[in-house]
């Protein structure tokens, strides 16, 4: 008698659902997480490599030190590539007030 109220509520009236294969992570990668891709991580990081991986790495915010590439193609010499800069800004030389001889430094600033 109790076997047939079972067979009601068995797994056939829930919907399907193909499981992901086991090689694909079920949630977005957070910092310090191993990715191949950004797309691998979570919102507002990017895939960065980091030695001789790549991680998930904060996306640059306004004033923070950036990466200028002045040939195509250098980017992948990196041991440490930083993120790029958020949404709204660019990576530009830094302005200062001194000498001529001012840091090169570049940092995400408003467009």
């Amino acid at each position: 008698h109790g076997a047939t109220e079972l067979d009601e509520f068995s797994t056939e009236a829930l919907p399907r659902r193909t499981p992901a294969p086991a090689w694909l992570p079920t949630a977005k990668g957070e910092e310090g997480d191993f990715c191949l891709r950004s797309s691998d991580c979570a919102a507002g990081l990017c895939c960065a490599r980091h030695f001789w991986s790549k991680i998930c790495k904060p996306v640059l915010r306004e004033g923070q030190v950036c990466t200028r590439h002045r040939r195509k193609g250098t980017h992948g010499l990196e041991i440490f590539q930083r993120c790029q800069c958020a949404e709204g800004l660019s990576c530009r030389l830094q302005r200062e007030q001194g000498p001529t001889d001012a840091s090169r430094l570049h940092t995400c600033q408003r467009h």
